[in-house]
């Protein structure tokens, strides 16, 4: 497996001592003689392996995404990257018997793979822009990325654009200090406030920056922070998918989830709900159809609405009601079935039919099974509802409401 020693760089150096620390620790060594024993005659020998493990190694998460440990895959390591990619690897936890099977590595694809076609995944997180894709890249894997997706620049990324000022339709590319005049691309209306909008980025990224780092230690600062900036970057005009909004908005949605009370509030609930459709919406611009994260993030939005309302919202108008989100009632449980069954869609493809989608596909099928159930009992009481009305009632009519390429089973270090 391949080394980047001769070739680190800079802003690695910490993680590599850190880690490096770490492993003479777990050792249990004292002295550079000591470590003899274990083939490193020398630091830069343990450089070496700790090269080795940062490029080659996989994260394994949990059914939801979240990492928990570290495995090594030589053959898998082998498959290049793009940030566009053709597969994913996962480790569905699909087994009946987990204790014996698990963790099992897998590559998904995510589409029809012609003969002949290279199979490619990602190293990276795709949903960040083109500069820091590429610095992530060159500082961990020490390689520049020259991936359809990068090699290309589009008229706009959505990674980086904002909403017409004239509210058209289309969008526009987000302003730079480098690059500060841009259009809509569909009516040409120029933006005109691009300081605000660079000012309100750079913000933001500094406030993602420390709600990351604070995230377990500080929860509720790291909640302060991303609460007080999603409605800055909102306001300049970043759709959902643009960098570092998306970002924010998914540790965000994090943070409200891992902070709900029991029982959850209305109110708590509602924003919840919220945060997690413009996660959700935000994924499904920049992800492809089927990719695991776009699932997850549905699995989580569908469940969210099928939780029972501690009070139930009521709306005196139609219009009102239509207005309304998350909706409240029978309208809830339609969109919390209607989101888990698209959740199971995107699961079958991002974790494999075979596999059932995963562990959180075998989930969501139970949820949309007890949906199914409790829509049908509401339906039967209104049934009986109107059967118990006089005739000139009952009869008025109704008012509209609103697969697997490879598997590595491996033992992980979690």
């Amino acid at each position: 497996m391949q080394s980047h020693r001769a070739s680190l760089q800079s802003s690695t150096f910490e993680l590599h001592t850190h880690l490096s620390h770490a492993l003479v620790r777990y050792l249990g060594v004292s002295s550079p003689e000591e470590l003899d024993q274990y083939g490193f005659h020398s630091a830069r020998d343990l450089v070496d392996i700790i090269s080795r493990f940062i490029t080659n190694t996989f994260s394994i998460p949990t059914p939801t995404l979240t990492p928990i440990g570290a495995s090594v895959s030589p053959i898998i390591a082998l498959i290049n990257h793009s940030c566009e990619p053709n597969a994913v690897v996962v480790f569905p936890r699909a087994t009946e018997v987990p204790s014996i099977q698990e963790p099992l590595m897998q590559v998904i694809a995510l589409r029809n793979i012609r003969p002949d076609e290279e199979i490619l995944t990602s190293y990276i997180d795709t949903t960040l822009p083109k500069h820091l894709r590429q610095q992530s890249l060159k500082e961990t894997y020490n390689f520049e990325c020259c991936c359809q997706l990068c090699a290309i620049t589009p008229e706009v990324d959505h990674r980086e654009s904002l909403f017409c000022p004239k509210t058209c339709g289309g969008t526009c590319p987000t302003p730079t200090e480098d690059s500060s005049l841009c259009r809509c691309m569909k009516c040409k209306t120029v933006v005109t406030n691009t300081d605000a909008v660079v000012d309100a980025v750079r913000v933001g990224q500094e406030a993602l920056d420390k709600a990351t780092a604070l995230q377990f230690k500080d929860p509720k600062k790291s909640l302060q922070l991303t609460t007080n900036l999603i409605p800055i970057l909102t306001s300049s005009g970043l759709t959902p998918s643009s960098h570092p909004l998306l970002a924010l908005a998914r540790l965000h949605q994090s943070l409200l989830i891992a902070s709900l009370p029991s029982p959850p509030t209305q109110d708590s609930l509602d924003d919840a709900i919220r945060a997690a459709t413009r996660s959700s919406t935000g994924l499904s611009s920049v992800l492809q159809y089927g990719h695991p994260v776009r699932g997850i993030a549905l699995a989580e939005l569908g469940k969210l609405l099928a939780v029972d309302e501690p009070a139930p919202r009521e709306s005196s108008t139609p219009a009102e009601a239509a207005l309304l989100y998350p909706p409240s009632g029978p309208p809830r449980l339609k969109l919390a079935y209607d989101t888990l069954l698209r959740a199971r869609n995107e699961l079958l493809v991002g974790f494999g039919t075979r596999n059932e989608g995963g562990q959180v596909g075998k989930d969501v099928r139970e949820g949309i099974v007890a949906l199914e159930k409790e829509i049908g009992v509401w339906r039967q009481g209104v049934k009986n509802v109107m059967h118990d009305l006089p005739n000139s009632v009952s009869k008025a009519k109704p008012r509209a409401r609103a697969d697997v390429l490879y598997v590595h089973e491996t033992n992980a270090d979690c």
